[in-house]
């Protein structure tokens, strides 16, 4: 085994004359490992730090993490930003209530609870009873709560956990009347939840991974179980495998009714091929609905004869289709609701009409049809911003939870019939909603399409160029930024940020054309939006490049350390979370080769190698730049990018920095991905963040 010299116990020397503290860096030390893609030789001098087990990274982590926490410790605001952060999250969260059997279930955290606990209550007046507490799983609160699902017959509640953040996923059975587990217990389940049918349920998972390699080695040969309530998991019928294709995934979904088994496939493009299985008729086949995996299939209801769908297969924005039972496949399709201008977001059948979200310039409205496609009216919505809807097929009453910036998630109680609606919780959050603005800009990216963002901060601000700003962006795989509500922004716009959250192709905003256009040889497209949204908010003096920090988490990570890269003289701050960083690599890990979708991968051809490595962070630095004051932040368990991205960066900025300003990385232990993240973990990181953000944009913290 190699023997790697590390400076354990990095010191920070403080400059008194600059009052700026400087940092001495653990050495990281370079081995001769090289690549050789299409004859062009690639070192990557940091491979030793992606062996996630060995004692050598175990230092290298611990000795970055001593300098890390001992410069962010000095922070002068640090201590008034934890407390700040502890007051605003200390209100009461609720989630929409649910109807199942007769009873309502919700969740509630009182405030800085650690995990939300999950409620039950006869009716909407009678007092509710904790049915799970999610915190008394773990002390540390470090075991999350994931999905629920309710048999049928209304005895039992299947739920999922996860551990330590991680994407493995266990599954336990309650007995709803006694309200005591049963003995079941599903273990190295992923991305999957419960889908009940008769005295059981479907759910996907992968043979048991090797032991010391559970969050790194790649993921292969997805399953689709049937477990019978009451039978260990080693009698667990096998119902659908496809050793063909061992890294897609597939997972089952039960319809209402039980009349149809629908089965996913995902993984070689960027939607899903669709399967079904009538449940009706005895040694039914599996067949084939739709397979071209570059679209989307969605079932959306099974009545007695008919099947609705939500796809954007010839509808770039989406739609509603429908087919007759006997003849589900795609070539039978017909449109129910066809493609708009605006796209389809969500679509619920709640009293027997159509709920049907729509998605415009990123903010959400609400419409309801009949479920002959006939438009009914729009739901009246409180400002611009995001909706959730709640409610049964066959029961009037439904609720919906709206969100925007500076309006904290509030449940109204909505009447399908009449179109009607009433408050029926609203947050107390310790801050002034009326102190705020927010207004939605559009800007020419470098090509000159026209891109959307959306500012919020104090009103009585002033475009004097001179305000800070955190700019905020995520750019991928389908998914849009709508507004919404988050506790842990407010410190920054208090005292005088701006927040600028910025929509860019690759993401889900203006349908999949918008998706695409950020994709594979287009991602430079991403980048260049974000970069376009700085220099748009410099060029209208909102700001100047010396207050503006940006930031963001998974995919977004990507973002910021490929545009720190490419323009550092823009940015005086970059925060990457959990970032996928090595482009060349990233399919070689857990799930990596699942976003060759969007990215492509460096195996496929050697332009689009290239490609990769014209934008990788990693493979993209330049020794004796002056880059942003950095803070990267990962986890250990995070098994979804694994945390040898933001090593390797990490170790690859220190080396190729000026010096002027410091690179960190925070590695938190216990935590993956993001999800799931117990409340003190939370509040712990951003006021780190902040801090460090705070601090170097020179602002006057109050």
């Amino acid at each position: 085994m190699k023997t790697y010299c590390l400076l354990l116990g990095g010191m920070i020397a403080l400059n008194a004359c600059q009052d700026k503290m400087k940092v001495v860096y653990p050495e990281t030390v370079k081995d001769n490992t090289v690549d050789v893609y299409f004859g062009e030789t690639v070192a990557d001098p940091y491979r030793w730090l992606e062996n996630d087990t060995s004692a050598e990274t175990a230092a290298w982590v611990k000795a970055q993490n001593e300098v890390t926490f001992n410069y962010l410790a000095q922070l002068p605001a640090r201590e008034m930003l934890k407390g700040r952060l502890t007051e605003l999250a200390d209100y009461e969260k609720y989630g929409s209530p649910f109807k199942k059997h007769g009873k309502y279930y919700f969740f509630k955290n009182d405030g800085l609870q650690n995990q939300s606990v999950l409620y039950v209550q006869k009716t909407l007046e009678s007092e509710p009873e904790v049915l799970l507490d999610p915190n008394k799983l773990s002390e540390d609160g470090t075991v999350a709560l994931g999905g629920i699902s309710f048999s049928n017959d209304g005895k039992y509640m299947a739920y999922t956990i996860s551990r330590s953040g991680s994407d493995w996923q266990e599954i336990y059975v309650m007995d709803l009347a006694t309200g005591k587990l049963l003995e079941d217990h599903i273990q190295w389940a992923k991305f999957t939840g419960a889908s009940w049918q008769g005295d059981g349920f479907y759910y996907s998972a992968y043979d048991a991974p090797v032991a010391g390699k559970e969050y790194s080695n790649v993921n292969e040969n997805h399953k689709i179980y049937y477990h019978k309530i009451g039978d260990p998991q080693t009698k667990d019928r096998l119902v659908y495998q496809n050793a063909a294709y061992p890294k897609r995934f597939y997972t089952a979904e039960v319809s209402e009714n039980e009349k149809v088994l629908f089965i996913y496939e995902s993984g070689a493009g960027r939607g899903n091929a669709l399967y079904m299985k009538d449940l009706t008729r005895k040694n039914a086949l599996i067949v084939k609905i739709a397979d071209d995996m570059d679209y989307s299939y969605s079932p959306l209801d099974v009545s007695e004869d008919r099947i609705l769908f939500v796809t954007n297969y010839g509808a770039p924005k989406y739609k509603i289709t429908e087919a007759k039972l006997s003849a589900p496949a795609l070539k039978n399709w017909k449109d129910l609701i066809p493609e708009t201008d605006a796209v389809l977001a969500t679509a619920k059948i709640i009293g027997g009409k159509l709920v049907v979200t729509y998605e415009k310039d990123a903010s959400h409205h609400a419409y309801v049809y009949e479920t002959n496609g006939k438009l009914l009216h729009e739901v009246k919505l409180p400002a611009l911003g995001s909706v959730g809807f709640s409610g049964n097929k066959e029961d009037n009453e439904a609720f919906y939870t709206f969100t925007s910036f500076t309006f904290p998630a509030s449940i109204y109680r909505y009447n399908v019939a009449d179109n009607t609606f009433e408050l029926y919780r609203a947050p107390d959050v310790k801050f002034n909603p009326e102190d705020y603005t927010t207004e939605q800009v559009f800007f020419a990216s470098k090509d000159g399409t026209k891109i959307p963002m959306f500012l919020t901060y104090k009103k009585g601000l002033k475009k004097d160029g001179k305000n800070p700003v955190l700019l905020y962006g995520y750019g991928g795989f389908n998914i849009s930024l709508n507004p919404g509500f988050s506790t842990m922004r407010l410190p920054f716009m208090e005292n005088g940020g701006i927040y600028a959250q910025v929509n860019l192709r690759g993401g889900g905003e203006y349908g999949e054309e918008w998706h695409v256009a950020g994709t594979k040889m287009q991602k430079q497209n991403v980048f260049d939006d974000f970069i376009s949204a700085a220099e748009y908010l410099v060029h209208e003096k909102y700001t100047n490049p010396q207050k503006i920090a940006i930031m963001g988490g998974s995919n977004g990570g990507l973002l910021v350390g490929a545009c720190l890269n490419q323009r550092p003289d823009l940015f005086k701050v970059a925060i990457p979370q959990v970032g996928v960083m090595d482009m060349l690599r990233y399919h070689k890990f857990t799930i990596g080769w699942n976003w060759a979708s969007d990215y492509g991968t460096s195996e496929d051809s050697k332009e689009m190698f290239e490609y990769l490595k014209s934008y990788s962070p990693l493979h993209t630095l330049q020794p004796g730049t002056a880059y942003p004051a950095t803070l990267i932040t990962t986890a250990d368990h995070d098994d979804r990018v694994v945390p040898a991205h933001s090593f390797k960066y990490a170790a690859a900025l220190q080396a190729a920095n000026d010096g002027t300003n410091p690179t960190l990385i925070r590695i938190e232990s216990k935590a993956g991905h993001g999800a799931g993240k117990p409340m003190s973990k939370v509040i712990e990181e951003y006021a780190d963040i902040y801090a460090f953000m705070m601090y170097h944009l020179g602002m006057n913290t109050k």
